[in-house]
């Protein structure tokens, strides 16, 4: 058996390690905190909505454990304001296939649990960079996913020819509440955001919490300076709350009375902060010389905004998994983990980093289009949002005006054939 350790319990490290204990290896991970301590003592790391090939991913693992009782986002309601009051669309699209947000305190609890059941060996321990020559050593293979830790600057290099940013492009902050009201205008189950172009913007997304009940996460991506950015100073989650309160009936009014009962689910149940954007490295060099690669968000950090890092792990973790199962039995050096890399960013990754890009930064006039066609054909609208799961088809219509035009004809055109169809 070869032996793979792998430094982090986050969605990409426990991911990769249950499968490849799965496939017969020897799997060792490092994780800064027990189960209890992450179900009962940790704050959410985000809300981590994942969508159709994430959730594929977990399935094929048996990791989806709470797939059949979970509240499912089943599409999305925008409205995009290019100044604060001036509602200039909405429009709103179902997936083609649900997703699901699941607490990650509850989710990583429970696949440390199943890791240790499964064969693995667990040690509970902050790793730092000395400890990585011993486990190193000890290894075929060793994977770093401590998301966006200590570890991750120390051994990880920045990429400056694909980190556009070198700052954060928002400033954050989440609350996970009960007491929200529905949407009795919005005909499934939805995930709701609200674009206010200079001021940030505001997602709900239903949400499966630690204590397993339906309830939803608001995250507010505020613009530095302006009239969303309220949380700078809160000390604790009932006080985010009641600014969360009035952020929502000062900026997004229509949504007050979904939201003036919302409580927290619990003590910890909140989060603020700031990062920036950033592609790093794959190969993290130890003064020996030795080497170990980086996973999910300690190569690849994305805003929020477009809900790609949860499922940016996930699907790097699938690859990576593939990718030593076809390796053999020969050495993981950096050409291998860089190759292994670079298939992914030119597959998938970069495209999730430019779909990030495109929403945090003023809205093209390709997208423009293509959202105004949404508003008058359900079927773009449906395209548009069910495009989250596979961001690279969004290129090149969302950047280009030309083809924006294009592809919405060709949508059109099918939505036309359908119909002569059926008649």
């Amino acid at each position: 058996m070869r032996r793979i350790a792998i430094v982090g319990s986050g969605q990409g490290g426990l991911q990769l390690g249950i499968g490849l204990l799965a496939r017969g290896y020897d799997v060792t991970l490092y994780s800064d905190r027990t189960a209890e301590q992450w179900l009962n003592h940790s704050r959410p790391n985000g809300v981590a909505f994942l969508f159709a090939r994430a959730l594929q991913h977990e399935r094929e693992l048996g990791l989806n454990h709470w797939e059949d009782v979970a509240p499912s986002g089943e599409g999305v309601h925008l409205t995009f304001l290019p100044e604060k009051d001036k509602i200039s669309l909405t429009l709103q699209g179902r997936l083609a296939q649900p997703g699901q947000a699941i607490d990650q305190r509850l989710k990583f609890s429970r696949w440390l649990q199943e890791f240790a059941k499964h064969g693995g060996t667990l040690r509970i321990k902050s790793v730092t960079p000395d400890d990585l020559e011993l486990i190193a050593a000890a290894n075929d293979l060793v994977i770093v996913a401590a998301g966006k830790g200590e570890i991750t600057g120390q051994l990880f290099a920045r990429d400056p020819e694909r980190s556009v940013y070198d700052k954060p492009q928002r400033h954050l902050a989440l609350v996970t509440v009960t007491g929200t009201k529905a949407w009795p205008e919005i005909p499934f189950h939805p995930i709701k955001f609200t674009f206010i172009a200079p001021i940030g913007e505001m997602f709900w997304v239903p949400f499966f919490h630690k204590a397993q009940v339906g309830c939803y996460s608001i995250v507010f991506e505020a613009k530095p300076g302006g009239s969303m950015d309220r949380f700078g100073g809160v000390k604790n989650g009932h006080e985010a709350v009641e600014i969360a309160k009035r952020v929502i009936r000062d900026l997004s009014p229509w949504d007050y009375d979904n939201a003036k009962d919302i409580v927290l689910t619990d003590e910890l149940a909140w989060l603020i902060g700031g990062f920036a954007p950033t592609v790093r490295k794959p190969v993290g060099w130890l003064p020996s010389g030795k080497v170990v690669m980086g996973l999910g968000d300690t190569v690849v950090t994305h805003d929020p905004i477009a809900a790609q890092g949860a499922n940016n792990a996930s699907k790097m973790a699938h690859h990576v998994l593939q990718r030593i199962i076809a390796h053999g039995d020969r050495p993981f050096d950096a050409d291998w983990m860089n190759d292994v890399f670079e298939e992914y960013w030119e597959v998938t990754g970069k495209y999730m980093y430019a779909f990030t890009r495109a929403l945090l930064e003023p809205i093209t006039p390709a997208a423009a289009e293509v959202l105004q066609a949404g508003t008058q054909v359900p079927t773009i609208a449906d395209a548009f949002f069910t495009n989250f799961d596979n961001p690279q088809d969004y290129w090149p219509w969302l950047v280009d005006l030309s083809e924006a035009k294009r592809w919405i004809t060709a949508q059109m055109q099918t939505v036309s054939a359908v119909k002569d169809g059926a008649t």
